[in-house]
């Protein structure tokens, strides 16, 4: 059997991306290594994969392990890089706020020590890393796949940390490691079901605007809303995109960007979610500084959805993201970003019945 590494599960994407991985041949079977502390969500994630497919009994093992310690923390690492054929690393903090010191450790550092066990690996043959569209930070004009290091100024650290995380991927792949490069822009659940693990991104809009009376909904607004665009893809994309690519020999040592090539504009996002909660949007134009610090720091609703105030940065966000790579091999299998508006009704259904999730959960 061909072992491949995951790291990232019970993750959202990891979760569901797993599955899809294995059902490409009988033959593979996934280790997954796992945090100590979310083991136990680990199993009951598993036994909720084999349930739906019992074709995987057996294939997938789960060990414990931590991307931020020396040899990943694996009291049995030799034995384990032996097996290792392919690798997802999915592991990352995804927070806007996150601190630069817990960025660095788990993104950079993390993503550093995984590069140096999967190096060990003697039949290790791929590396699947997933990246982020915003190692852009503010690059004003179109960031192609091609593109990393511009000279690019960061909203806040997770873009930093995922930036150099990839520029350290990169710097492996130029030495000879075999890798695919996925980017996706800002993710939210499912496009059916509208499910997701947390509410951040356009969630803070959406339960923002479900806080405020329908008659009178009073949102900030700022930059030009109608020349910035929003890009935004469901999760079940993504995973569809991923499981496909990872399976092309072609894709070797490619980048993708698994953004929307026709995102709304801000305006047209504000428009569509102010439709699909049924409020009456009145917009207050405001310079981007006093916005962040009415997020931050005034009483009521953004406090309590602990929205976090580098959120305001991509209301004004510059970038554009070409994804010329994957419509190219994409598009011709009919895996394509569907319209924002198309799906933000599941989105919001999903908001109203799960007042439970909150901004912080796993991903």
């Amino acid at each position: 059997m061909a072992t491949i590494f995951f790291t990232g599960f019970p993750g959202f994407l990891g979760s569901r991306l797993l599955p899809r991985v294995l059902a490409r041949s009988a033959r593979n079977r996934a280790l997954c290594l796992v945090q100590p502390k979310f083991m136990g969500l680990a199993r009951r994630r598993l036994d909720e994969i084999v349930e739906k497919d019992p074709a995987l009994t057996g294939r997938i093992d789960l060990v414990e392990g931590d991307i931020t310690k020396p040899g990943l923390g694996l009291e049995s690492g030799g034995k384990i890089a032996g097996e290792i054929e392919e690798a997802y690393h999915l592991a990352a903090v995804y927070a806007l706020d996150v601190p630069r010191d817990v960025g660095m450790r788990v993104n950079v550092d993390g993503t550093r020590n995984v590069l140096d066990f999967l190096a060990m690996c003697r039949r290790f043959e791929r590396l699947h890393y997933v990246s982020t569209c915003y190692v852009s930070g503010r690059y004003a004009g179109i960031f192609r796949e091609r593109d990393l290091d511009k000279g690019q100024r960061f909203n806040n650290h997770y873009e930093e940390t995922k930036f150099l995380a990839e520029v350290d991927v990169q710097a492996r792949m130029r030495e000879g490691l075999s890798a695919t490069i996925y980017r996706p822009s800002i993710v939210v659940g499912e496009r059916h079901t509208g499910a997701t693990q947390k509410f951040d991104g356009p969630y803070f809009l959406i339960r923002l605007m479900l806080t405020m009376s329908k008659r009178l909904a009073i949102l900030p607004v700022v930059g030009d809303p109608t020349a910035v665009r929003f890009n935004i893809v469901p999760s079940d994309f993504v995973v569809d995109a991923i499981a496909y690519l990872s399976g092309l020999k072609k894709s070797r040592g490619v980048v993708y960007q698994l953004a929307d090539p026709e995102p709304l504009t801000v305006d047209e996002l504000l428009e569509e979610v102010a439709r699909a909660t049924e409020r009456n949007l009145v917009r207050v134009p405001m310079p981007v500084g006093v916005a962040k610090r009415l997020v931050a720091h005034l009483p009521g609703p953004f406090r309590k959805l602990r929205i976090p105030a580098e959120s305001v940065d991509y209301f004004v966000h510059p970038t554009h993201y070409d994804t010329r790579n994957a419509q190219r091999d994409l598009t011709p299998k009919g895996i394509t970003v569907p319209p924002f508006q198309s799906y933000l009704p599941n989105l919001v259904t999903f908001v109203r019945e799960h007042p439970e999730i909150g901004a912080s959960a796993m991903v």
